[in-house]
Formats: C-alpha cells, sequence, structure tokens
C-alpha cells in the first residue's frame, strides 16, 4: 500500500481575533514565520505563555490565520504539567474542555474551555481518500515503520477536504513514542 507523510505538532495555540488583540493590543495582526503543510495554515512569530493550576508552557507558537474560537492542543504530558484534565478530540471540538489562560505581551485571556488533545488524524484530499479507499470520518490504523520504535496507531480519524494535504499529524508523545515517524501507510485490525 502506498505510503504518506507523518509529521509532529507540537503544542500550540490557535487564536480568536478579538484574542489576538488582548494579547497583542488593538489591530494586532499574526506575523507568518513559516508556511505550514496544510494550504493556508502558517507558524507565527508571535508566542504566548499557557497557564494552568499546576504549571506554565512558555513561548507556545500560535498557528495562523485566526480562527472563531481560541483553542490550544497540547500532548497528554504538557496536559498534566499545567494541571489540566484536556480530553482528547477533534480540531475545532472544544465545548465542555479544559480551560487555561493565555498571556500574552499586552494582556491576558482567561479561557473557561479549550485545552484539548488532539486525535491523531490524517488529513486527506478528496482524490487520495479515494486513491487509499478511505472515507471522511472514517476510523483506521495506521502502521509507522522507523530505525528503532515502530508501531501502528489505532484510532487515527480521516479527514477528507479539498482545502487539505495529505499528511498524518501526530502529537510529541506519539511521536516519541514511535522514534519521530516521518511516513505512514494503513493497516487493517
Amino acid at each position: 500500500m502506498a505510503k504518506f507523510l507523518v509529521e509532529t505538532s507540537a503544542r500550540h495555540v490557535h487564536l480568536s481575533p478579538a484574542d489576538l488583540e488582548t494579547l497583542f493590543g488593538k489591530g494586532a495582526e499574526l506575523t507568518v514565520k513559516k508556511e505550514l503543510s496544510q494550504p493556508g495554515q502558517y507558524a507565527c512569530e508571535e508566542r504566548v505563555d499557557v497557564v494552568g493550576p499546576k504549571g506554565t508552557l512558555p513561548r507556545v507558537s500560535i498557528l495562523g490565520p485566526t480562527r472563531p474560537s481560541t483553542q490550544i492542543e497540547v500532548a497528554a504530558t504538557e496536559a498534566r504539567k499545567l494541571g489540566v484534565a484536556a480530553p482528547v478530540r477533534e480540531s475545532g471540538d472544544i465545548a465542555g474542555s479544559a480551560g487555561c489562560k493565555l498571556v500574552g505581551p499586552c494582556g491576558e485571556v482567561e479561557l473557561s474551555e479549550g485545552v484539548i488533545i488532539a486525535k491523531r488524524h490524517v488529513h486527506m484530499t478528496p482524490e487520495d481518500a479515494a486513491k487509499f479507499g478511505v472515507a471522511d470520518k472514517e476510523i483506521v490504523g495506521v502502521k509507522v515503520e522507523t530505525a528503532d520504535r515502530s508501531l501502528i496507531f489505532g484510532d487515527v480519524v480521516i479527514r477528507v477536504s479539498d482545502k487539505f494535504a495529505t499528511a498524518m499529524h501526530i502529537d510529541t508523545d506519539e511521536s516519541n513514542a514511535a522514534g519521530g515517524p516521518t511516513e505512514g501507510e494503513f493497516v487493517k485490525f
């Protein structure tokens, strides 16, 4: 079976326009530092501190562009460091999730929800989904082979859109467990 790109998605923040202004000042705009693999997505020069009841994650990357709601994506070990019970969710599904405080150079935002551990997923174009024989929202297994720590990830959700580029995203805990994979392939259980 054909292989596809596997990327490590480190902790990051997606900001709403209102929270961007609170944290960085009126009229603030995100500054592109680096384009990401997903079309139109980018890492920003701006950073914020993420503060929980037990600890702080300093200088966390912001990904742009802005979104309707602020969302913080962390790995399970980082959620424990913050002292929050972050649920495993698909990006954008933040209702009832953990809260935290964001601290920027011009202000602070206290969030009652928004901290999640992103569910491992594969972004796919409709053409690639057809080629691989998978559908949007389907749950699959992905085998990643590395020099020392190959493994199979279960509970991987497929996300299909013509706005995506085909790539799997796993968090830093998952990447470390697998020895930093760079490609994967679908497996059947």
